[in-house]
């Protein structure tokens, strides 16, 4: 992750067609790296509709219209798809969904700085105009946050707010490239990026969708046709390009699960689900989807979430973990969102061997290793002037 000069350049192009776009990359494809923002909509639609992609690079920026008539992104595609050019983004996992989308897989190499400076000592939830104003001192204009990118022509207001995220972004970039060397953590970071990289991660599996809900029963016949349901509801949505909770919400799921109705009468008594829905099509394929579920056999229905057995985690220890964990992580200039999640200090507390994220690799030397050691007594917390410190046994 080279450190990468910065100079002045003109003001961004807009570009339109196919053929601008294919010169634009072929130039980008040069460069050692290139910043990368979208403008999507997405409030009434399924998939998101793909609006505007920013590009810059340390000599050039442009604003890439996706909506112009007849243009072809492969270009773009290709570019993304180039592993000599390192992609940059800002908060990535939503432009990459866009993207995997649209060419079937990750940009690569990726280097996402808000991950970046939770690893750089910035906080868990420093915003990107923060994060600007104090890495290059520079300003943020979120007048146009919310304006609707799908309207053309693009105002030249629109466009000079689009552009800004990504030329920011180069020093921004660039200065996070010379903290985390300096400091020997670009490896840290570089574990970090791998973990985004599988297209996976941004494909919607409507057969696990149903876990996501958080069912609290045992009874794996409501397990199976609550995954029948959410399963049918991914697909129409995906099918209808509408919001899944626009489909169907959470809660008419749960409750349709656990009456399992037979009939349009029964799923009309559903909590927010309309006579007229219950009676047409979308709602005749519904109870075919709850009755295949109900005639499955018990071979082929979900198991039980497992939940850990065991005793439940001691509050104190709990509270004495996330204080070494908040000592180390300020020690170390890390955000301790990065290191480990509650989840984790509750299987450090009540695990002997608990095969965690925090016990391994780089969170390991940060903090997991010394969890570990104040688990087993050769650890402990003291005050030292306004600070927490470890007395080591």
């Amino acid at each position: 992750m080279p450190r990468a000069p910065h100079s002045d350049f003109p003001a961004p192009d807009l570009i339109t067609t196919t053929e601008a776009l294919a010169a634009l990359c072929e130039r980008l494809r040069r460069e050692t790296y290139v910043t990368v923002d979208t403008e999507f909509m997405r409030e009434r639609t399924y998939w998101p509709e793909l609006c505007v992609v920013q590009l810059a690079s340390d000599s050039e920026a442009a604003v890439v219209d996706a909506q112009a008539k007849g243009i072809d992104l492969t270009p773009l595609g290709e570019l993304l798809a180039d592993t000599r050019v390192m992609k940059v983004f800002h908060a990535a996992r939503q432009d990459i969904e866009i993207f995997v989308l649209l060419f079937g897989d990750v940009p690569k190499p990726l280097f996402d700085t808000q991950v970046a400076a939770m690893v750089a000592g910035f906080g868990d939830q420093v915003g990107y105009a923060e994060l600007v104003s104090s890495l290059t001192g520079g300003q943020i204009d979120k007048a146009h946050r919310f304006s609707d990118w799908s309207v053309r022509p693009l105002s030249p207001a629109q466009i000079t707010y689009a552009v800004a995220d990504v030329t920011h972004l180069r020093r921004v970039y660039d200065r996070l490239c010379e903290r985390l060397g300096k400091d020997s953590r670009l490896e840290w970071v570089a574990e970090e990026m791998a973990a985004l990289g599988d297209p996976n991660t941004y494909r919607a599996n409507p057969d696990a969708m149903w876990e996501r809900l958080r069912p609290r029963t045992n009874n794996r016949r409501m397990l199976g046709v609550l995954r029948a349901i959410a399963a049918w509801r991914e697909r129409e949505a995906q099918r209808s390009n509408i919001p899944r909770q626009r489909m169907l919400k959470d809660e008419a799921i749960l409750e349709i699960a656990a009456t399992a109705p037979d009939n349009v009468e029964a799923l009309a008594r559903a909590r927010g689900i309309t006579r007229g829905f219950a009676e047409g099509k979308t709602g005749a394929s519904l109870l075919a989807a709850v009755a295949e579920a109900k005639a499955l056999p018990d071979s082929d229905l979900p198991e039980v979430p497992v939940h850990r057995d065991g005793p439940r985690a001691s509050p104190a220890l709990v509270s004495l973990l996330k204080v070494l964990l908040a000592a180390k992580c300020e020690q170390h200039n890390v955000a301790p969102k990065l290191v480990a999640n509650a989840d984790d200090i509750d299987r450090l507390a009540t695990e002997d061997q608990p095969d965690v994220p925090c016990t391994h690799g780089w969170r390991a030397d940060v903090f997991g290793t010394d969890a570990m050691e104040l688990k087993a007594g050769r650890l402990a917390l003291g005050v030292a002037g306004k600070r927490v410190k470890l007395i080591r046994s």
